[in-house]
């Protein structure tokens, strides 16, 4: 059984930090790909921040500079870092996992957790 948990959501204002956590638990041999995703009332889910095997990241144009994502592998965990928030940074953020599971590959999503910016 794996289960995806994401925590660090809450309410911040303009310029201040969040650390968002997704950790994977179970039968789980690596995290090969980490997304984070936003999605605020009426909008379309925004890809914000990726990692892949190797640490290789992404992010989208609007959070560069201020977010940053990391993993630590020992503890199957992702970050997101985000500083500098404004509030359309507002938003429902999901973590989106790729766990190597013996031979294959899963995607699993966390609950998702709001973080609100007040300006």
């Amino acid at each position: 059984q794996v289960q995806v948990e994401e925590s660090g959501g809450g309410v911040v204002q303009a310029g201040g930090s969040l650390r968002l956590s997704c950790t994977a638990s179970g039968n789980i041999l690596s995290i090969n790909r980490a997304t984070w995703y936003r999605q605020a009332p009426g909008n379309q889910r925004e890809l914000v921040a990726r990692i892949i095997s190797g640490s290789s990241t992404n992010y989208v144009d609007s959070v560069k500079g201020r977010f940053t994502i990391s993993r630590d592998n020992a503890k199957n965990t992702v970050y997101l870092q985000m500083n500098s928030l404004k509030p359309e940074d507002t938003s429902v953020y999901q973590c989106n996992l790729n766990l190597r599971m013996g031979e294959y590959e899963y995607s699993y999503w966390g609950q998702g957790t709001q973080v609100t910016v007040s300006s």
